[in-house]
């Protein structure tokens, strides 16, 4: 997000917490904070077929 603000922020904040709502249910799935870079989607490799 090229626009630092605080709206901008906010937005981010409401979209990562229902993604992580979304997602809960699946323990091997996690999305972390990295302190002033973003975030981190991890989930397990799918298996090549």
């Amino acid at each position: 997000w090229i626009d630092d603000n605080y709206f901008n922020a906010r937005s981010m904040d409401v979209y990562i917490t229902k993604l992580r709502k979304h997602l809960k249910d699946d323990p091997s799935i996690e999305i972390i904070n990295i302190h002033g870079k973003g975030y981190k989607l991890i989930a397990p490799e799918a298996e090549a077929k």
